[in-house]
């Protein structure tokens, strides 16, 4: 008898252009990149899911007798997929067992714990009993939720859309989803993986721990406030309630918010302003590193060295506090890895690329 196999892949993905703004429903520029995360497994008769990851020299093993599955971690991302996906209907009566493997940076800001979650549903999808494929978006939302809702972490849907739809996409989540695909003829992007540890969860509540208790401080005096639409010198009138801090965080992601959307309007035009790109990204960079303070020493070396070997800009990758940066190098990317790697980093030279996909189909004997 021949056994289904199938092989998920999905990118990582770097944000362009509104960092830290998705969770307080402001939008985000996203690109997907060349640095993937596959998932290669078959249908197994044995009701149990038993994957080999040996990038990270680990296991991971599982039964799907009792379901809905019980977590055994706050992070259980596995099993949090099976039951977001019994909810709706899908049924598994079997196993899987496969094999993950790839090259994002792990636990660095290019979203490899989403681009695994987004190649895991797919796969789920496909290996269930009554196999179905789902639209992009659709498995976007369903990572989402067992990703960020399931365990109620203060993450955004950035991650989750970027790697599944690929490309680059703008991406409104209020008053509803919305999706916009840009086509921007982009040059190619150098990565930076500081190497450094970084704190997700913590660095996620302090940032929009303290912009939530800004926002409600300002709307129980005015209830119309709203970040969508003030700007810097609306809330001057304000600076008396808070801190210098606090009034930095605030001028900082509205400040935030205007790049981005300087950014959209120059990403549309053809041919593309490549210095004005880069400009904007080193200027977001800015922001993040005065306002949200979560850049690093390092990373700051790093994006200098890579400026300073001839990349158009550049900012850091993610939550921050670590991780990864990147910079725009359309022209002699080699030297701006090279510089990247003598200020400490590891450098990949990337390019944006497509979301989730279903490889070839396989099958074992």
């Amino acid at each position: 008898m021949q056994t289904p196999s199938h092989t998920i892949s999905t990118p990582g993905r770097i944000c362009l252009f509104g960092e830290h703004q998705d969770y307080l429903g402001l939008p985000v520029i996203a690109a997907a990149i060349s640095c993937r995360i596959q998932i290669s497994a078959e249908a197994i008769s044995q009701p149990v899911v038993q994957l080999e990851l040996p990038d990270i020299g680990q296991q991971m093993a599982f039964s799907l007798e009792k379901q809905p599955l019980t977590y055994q971690d706050k992070r259980d991302y596995f099993r949090s997929a099976v039951n977001v996906l019994l909810r709706e209907g899908f049924r598994f009566s079997g196993g899987i067992r496969g094999e993950v493997t790839g090259n994002i940076p792990i636990n660095a800001g290019a979203s490899s714990s989403s681009a695994l979650l987004i190649s895991w549903i797919n796969l789920l999808t496909q290996l269930a009993d009554q196999p179905r494929t789902l639209p992009p978006a659709q498995i976007a939302e369903l990572a989402y939720r067992a990703e960020v809702l399931e365990f109620g972490e203060p993450g955004g849907m950035m991650d989750h859309y970027a790697t599944a739809m690929g490309n680059l996409i703008y991406l409104e989540s209020q008053p509803a989803i919305q999706v916009e695909t840009i086509r921007p003829a982009l040059g190619t992007f150098v990565l930076g993986n500081s190497g450094e540890p970084k704190d997700t969860i913590g660095i996620l509540g302090r940032v929009k721990g303290g912009m939530l208790r800004i926002i409600e401080q300002i709307r129980s005096l005015d209830n119309t406030f709203s970040l969508h639409t003030t700007t810097a010198a609306d809330v001057a009138q304000y600076a008396h309630l808070f801190t210098p801090d606090e009034m930095t965080l605030l001028l900082g992601n509205i400040s935030n918010r205007d790049i981005l959307r300087e950014a959209l309007i120059l990403l549309k035009i053809s041919p593309l302003d490549h210095i004005g790109f880069g400009a904007l990204l080193t200027k977001h960079q800015q922001n993040l590193r005065e306002a949200q303070r979560i850049s690093t020493p390092k990373i700051d070396r790093m994006l200098q060295a890579a400026l300073d070997a001839g990349a158009l800009g550049g900012k850091i990758n993610g939550s921050g506090g670590g991780g990864c940066m990147f910079v725009y190098a359309p022209e002699n990317p080699q030297r701006v890895a090279n510089a990247i790697t003598a200020a400490g980093g590891e450098a990949a030279i990337i390019q944006i690329d497509e979301g989730t996909r279903v490889e070839p189909v396989a099958v074992v004997a």
